[in-house]
């Protein structure tokens, strides 16, 4: 359960007609209010209560008190928060619920600042924190988080919690320079949720998130320790260490680890630096492996801990000293609404969402194209279908909003929404005669993803069917999938989310109709409008991609075209996914397990040898399954012995390992024989 607690948090609001009975509590201000729950500065009603004089109290909001997923995770919260004990770590002096039903949580109050109004503070001010002061942070956050990743339940046993949520705002700092991690709303036993990774994703701030968890991928402890190296970054050079143009492009910083900022940080002496880079590790492997680890090598660049707690004490009675640019802003609102109050300007409503707001060009496009065929009249939506279909390609002409005839690729505000190739034509000029051709099929998919994968090399496949669905230009890129363009107008994407039920019809049309105010980009419409967020969108663009390709394997007739070399275009939301698991999620939607299992039993005696090509198998990244295959045809044996094994310790079928086998063979790994006959 993530808040999204707004930057003023910690600045009490008295509440109006005093102070409110809650439970054991009286609330006196109001701290903060997010998505799920709001938090309040308390006392407790029995004076002679053991414990602090003041305390906070996070209650649920009243929406979310009789909703069942909010409650549970509430209550997880308040148990996950309870098992760490430690200096650093915001204490849990209790929880329970009212009278009313009403769940509640009681902690330790700091009398201090988050570092987000600390950081935000040093912004105004242009300046940043001296290395000793955000190094000590840092560390303090760190010898929290070690305590946190190893708590243990009552019986001993290893909780395996991981924060997730690991930004600015949940880090406190008290006048006396104590620092300390609070807010466990999201925070997760992984032991208790390593079965449905996809349900404990990405409900954090974003940009402070690692990338596998940006990727959806699994993740464990060391996702937290990438969130503190991005928050150090930030400390240290006074900007976020991911930034974009939106949302999505934030996301997809993570996802490829770009450390520009990091880099172009010259103040920063090398051996920090070199620690930070290893922090942040596209690879969790490659970070280090603990807390305790990442605070031991960054102590050697706060060498007065002492003074460093000095003078962050100096700084938090600073920060409380001064007004807050929140402050005044909600003091400028209130002014603006008390004119508004006076003087009323009304306000047209919007009757559904198919009617747009605000002014810009509807002028209709009509286009010809090179058959001598017409096209029009066309809203700028349809214009951009059209494009990114391939319904109008290079050398076509259009009138774009009554401007004139020009070729397509000639007029700025169309030619990005081109495909990168032909896809009418399967030419892409400059790459030559096809590497590879053959009709379409399984085995013909395999031979040319197993190609890509195990070369690691870029290229181009080129899939056309004699409909007018069927094509399709599958973009490689150092052994990955990096983009896919197809003529389906279905497999766009907001048809997709329709399709999906993440948007409805009519939100749909909505987008559509303002689509022109956020140039053509579907995605930055979609969040812009707040029909969906950027974490949807990001997901939806990826599982797309992927679809698209699973559709292939689908295919019973065609045609396949490959053109080798690095021929990728520069897109927007490169997908770069692996190919091992596009490969198995294509066989497991385009085979049916009954037929084979029963594949399985009639060749069950057919002997598996390893080849010479095994050498190139740790290149690629291959699902568990896949992988387990592997291993066991290092050695010849039967297809019965190999499947028998593979599924003995693992949860996956016979069919899992027959599709897997399939894999490996087209990979060149092993090779399949029958027994002789007798």
């Amino acid at each position: 359960m993530s808040d999204d607690l707004p930057p003023h948090r910690g600045v009490p609001s008295p509440l109006q007609g005093g102070p409110v009975e809650f439970g054991p509590y009286w609330l006196d201000a109001r701290l903060a209010v997010g998505g799920t729950a709001e938090v309040y500065l308390a006392r407790p009603r029995d004076i002679g209560t053991p414990g602090p004089s003041r305390l906070v109290v996070k209650r649920l909001l009243p929406h979310f008190v009789q909703d069942s997923e909010g409650r549970t995770m509430f209550e997880r919260e308040a148990r996950l928060h309870k098992a760490v004990k430690h200096k650093n770590v915001v204490t849990v002096f209790g929880s329970g619920t009212v009278d009313s039903g009403e769940p509640y949580l009681a902690m330790e109050f700091i009398d201090g600042v988050d570092l987000y109004r600390l950081l935000r503070r040093m912004m105004q001010e242009s300046q940043v924190l001296p290395i000793g002061i955000a190094v000590w942070i840092a560390g303090e956050v760190l010898d929290g988080l070690a305590s946190a990743h190893g708590a243990t339940d009552e019986k001993g046993n290893l909780l395996g919690i991981i924060h997730r949520d690991v930004t600015p705002s949940n880090v406190y700092m008290s006048t006396s320079g104590d620092v300390k991690l609070g807010d466990f709303g999201i925070a997760r036993a992984s032991r208790l949720t390593l079965r449905n990774v996809g349900s404990a994703m990405l409900k954090g701030k974003f940009a402070y998130l690692a990338p596998e968890q940006v990727a959806a991928e699994p993740f464990d402890h060391r996702a937290d320790l990438f969130s503190l190296a991005t928050v150090l970054v930030e400390m240290l050079v006074g900007k976020p260490m991911f930034s974009g143009s939106g949302q999505l492009a934030v996301l997809l910083a993570i996802r490829d680890c770009k450390l520009d900022v990091l880099h172009e940080a010259d103040q920063l002496p090398p051996g920090l630096k070199d620690t930070l880079i290893r922090a942040l590790s596209k690879n969790p492997a490659a970070r280090f492996e603990s807390a305790e680890r990442f605070a031991s090598a960054l102590r050697s660049f706060c060498p007065r801990p002492d003074i460093a707690r000095s003078e962050l004490a100096a700084l938090v009675r600073w920060v409380q000293s001064k007004p807050s640019m929140d402050s005044i802003a909600a003091v400028r609102e209130s002014i603006r609404s008390l004119k508004r109050s006076i003087s009323p300007v009304p306000v047209e409503p919007i009757d559904d969402f198919t009617r747009p707001t605000g002014e810009y060009d509807e002028r209709p496009s009509h286009a010809l194209l090179h058959d001598g065929r017409k096209m029009g009249p066309l809203t700028y939506a349809k214009l951009v279908e059209a494009l990114a279909t391939g319904a109008i390609v290079r050398g076509d002409k259009v009138d774009y909003q009554e401007r004139g005839l020009l070729n397509v690729e000639d007029v700025e505000e169309l030619e990005r929404f081109l495909p990168p190739g032909s896809i009418t034509s399967l030419v892409v000029p400059g790459i030559g005669t096809p590497e590879f051709q053959d009709a379409m099929g399984i085995e013909a998919l395999l031979s040319v993803f197993t190609r890509i994968a195990t070369t690691q090399e870029g290229g181009v496949l080129f899939a056309e069917r004699h409909d007018e669905i069927g094509r399709k230009e599958l973009y490689f890129r150092s052994g990955r999938l990096h983009h896919v363009a197809s003529s389906d107008a279905s497999e766009l994407l907001g048809e997709y989310l329709v399709r999906k039920g993440v948007l409805s019809r009519e939100e749909l049309n909505f987008a559509l109709a303002v689509l022109p105010r956020y140039g053509g980009r579907m995605g930055d419409t979609l969040i812009s409008l707040g029909l969906v967020s950027a974490f949807d969108v990001f997901r939806a663009i990826r599982e797309q991609g992927r679809d698209r390709v699973l559709d292939l394997f689908r295919w019973t007739e065609g045609r396949l075209s490959l053109y080798g070399g690095e021929t990728s275009p520069q897109v927007e939301f490169p997908l770069e996914l692996e190919l091992g698991p596009l490969m198995l999620a294509g066989l497991t939607a385009a085979q049916p397990e009954a037929t084979l299992i029963i594949d399985t039993a009639e060749q069950a005696f057919d002997t598996l040898h390893p080849l010479p090509a095994r050498r190139q198998m740790d290149m690629v990244v291959w699902p568990a399954v896949v992988a387990k295959v592997i291993d066991l045809t290092a050695t010849p044996r039967t297809l019965g012995e190999v499947v028998h094994l593979a599924t003995l310790s693992t949860d996956v079928n016979p069919a899992d390992v027959m599709r897997a086998i399939q894999i490996v063979i087209a990979a060149g790994y092993i090779e399949q024989r029958a027994p002789a006959r007798r």
